[in-house]
């Protein structure tokens, strides 16, 4: 009865017999004894036993116990869908970020270049023999030059991202 319900319960915590043997201080061979009837422990091992298994030691003695596989699946497919359903949620808020994200970076390269036009260049009527309205001049220029170059690309980019992440309805 003891090697039976041992056996059984220790299956049932999803433990092998080298993970029981470590948690007792004792030799995989000995639980393997234990479960095959060939020995028995003593009422002090029996104590730690329960301990390790978390389990009365009436029910090591006595009570039969029934393994609940069935359980233990219906368990494990519920955190599945549980942990997929967290993903799902994950991966929509994301792709819903970068969707906004996407726009956000569309209508500032728009107002950018906008307001470039609207600007017009002032910088070039300014007197460049101030040396103060020389760096302010380059440094428009420079920004100037680059924006030019590169937001169309950073626009198509943006706009790209933007009908990629939209949501399919």
């Amino acid at each position: 009865m003891l090697n039976e319900n041992l056996k059984a319960i220790r299956k049932s915590k999803g433990l092998s017999q080298e993970e029981l043997a470590v948690k007792l201080n004792v030799v995989r061979q000995t639980i393997s004894k234990w479960e095959q009837g060939l020995s028995v422990p003593d009422s002090d091992m029996l104590i730690s036993i329960s301990e390790a298994l978390e389990t009365p030691v009436s029910t090591l003695l006595g009570e039969t116990v029934v393994e609940e596989k069935a359980d233990d699946l219906k368990v494990i497919s519920e955190k599945l869908e549980v942990i997929n359903l967290q993903l799902a949620q994950r991966k929509i808020a994301r792709r819903n970020m970068l969707h906004w994200l996407f726009l956000s970076l569309c209508i500032f390269t728009v107002t950018i270049c906008a307001i470039l036009i609207v600007l017009n260049s002032p910088y070039l009527g300014w007197d460049f023999n101030d040396p103060e309205t020389a760096v302010a001049g380059t440094v428009f220029h420079a920004f100037e030059w680059l924006f030019v170059r590169f937001a169309p690309f950073i626009l198509a980019g943006a706009a790209a991202g933007f009908f990629l992440t939209r949501k399919n309805v």
